[in-house]
């Protein structure tokens, strides 16, 4: 394996039974790099971070994790931490002893003496004392990445890291693993949420009923999608709805009253070519634009159509 990836699968394959969990899957992981993991339920997320961190083996394929290959026993490198479906925690224990068990327990991998670095980087410092039975879903996955961070991973797995946080503690969370992989560290993600995987993945993998149906940049994705519905917000709704349907390639969406409910606001339905020109159409026509956002993100347009297609051709 090159020295650029912290992981690399080929044809990776894992069966439980007669359910093909994943089907020749392959998979590069940058080292540093945020990669983020999409999938339907069922499309074996879980079953390919479990075999990034040793919890399961490949029946077939070549993987890859920190320069070892993984053979035929269940042990991850080390270097690589994390969770998946959700981090496991003693809830008669405070965060703090939480922590202290799972360091004892990894032995010299684990560092004690960080303990309290760890819960400063994912802001529980304040609840470290508290035990974790009362602690929300969100303060659970903090806690857990918490834990994970005790090793000073290379290579960081998480499930659905988001899940419960508000938008403090959402923002918080961005922000260690941003810092992480400027530091070098890789991290790879799985999350229902698209918004998060767009504001932290460089690259994403699109799984459908265990098989990659796209693995590559966001850019090149948003640059595949079909067409996309965009808000614009201007200062002149009837000359924008004049101009927009003057504007090749631009049609303007049937419900657009449903989708906004606001009168200020057109929802027109194409590609990206087409709406720069209706963009300089606005304002060389002396329209003001105030909002451009798309209805649904291009991330999640891809995901409902190429995830749609898989499904519809099994």
């Amino acid at each position: 394996m090159d020295a650029l990836h912290a992981v690399r699968a080929r044809g990776i394959t894992k069966c439980f039974g007669d359910v093909v969990a994943l089907d020749g899957v392959d998979l590069d992981v940058t080292r540093g790099q945020i990669h983020g993991l999409v999938g339907p339920n069922g499309a074996g997320k879980t079953t390919l971070l479990g075999l990034l961190l040793g919890l399961a083996v490949p029946d077939g394929g070549e993987l890859e994790i920190l320069d070892v290959p993984v053979g035929r026993a269940f042990a991850a490198p080390d270097g690589v931490a994390g969770f998946v479906d959700g981090p496991g925690l003693y809830p008669s224990l405070t965060a703090r002893q939480n922590l202290t068990a799972l360091a004892e327990l990894r032995g010299r991998q684990a560092r004690t003496a960080g303990i309290d670095d760890v819960l400063e980087q994912v802001g529980l410092t304040d609840v470290a004392n508290d035990r974790t039975r009362g602690f929300s879903l969100g303060m659970r996955q903090r806690l857990g990445l918490a834990a994970a961070l005790l090793t000073r991973p290379r290579l960081l797995v998480l499930d659905e890291p988001s899940n419960g946080l508000d938008p403090a503690g959402k923002r918080h969370v961005h922000g260690v693993l941003n810092r992480l992989a400027a530091d070098g560290t890789s991290v790879v993600l799985s999350s229902h949420r698209m918004d998060d995987l767009e504001a932290l993945c460089s690259e994403v993998t699109i799984l459908a009923t265990g098989r990659v149906v796209f693995s590559g940049p966001l850019g090149k994705l948003a640059a595949e999608s079909r067409e996309l519905d965009y808000r614009v917000r201007t200062s002149d709704p009837e000359a924008a709805r004049r101009l927009a349907d003057g504007t090749d390639g631009i049609r303007i969406a049937d419900d657009t009253g449903r989708q906004t409910r606001d009168a200020d606001v057109l929802v027109v339905r194409a590609l990206v070519p087409a709406l720069d020109d209706l963009v300089a159409r606005l304002v060389t026509s002396g329209v003001a634009l105030r909002e451009l956002a798309p209805v649904v993100s291009p991330l999640e347009a891809a995901f409902l159509a190429l995830t749609e297609v898989q499904e519809t051709s099994r």
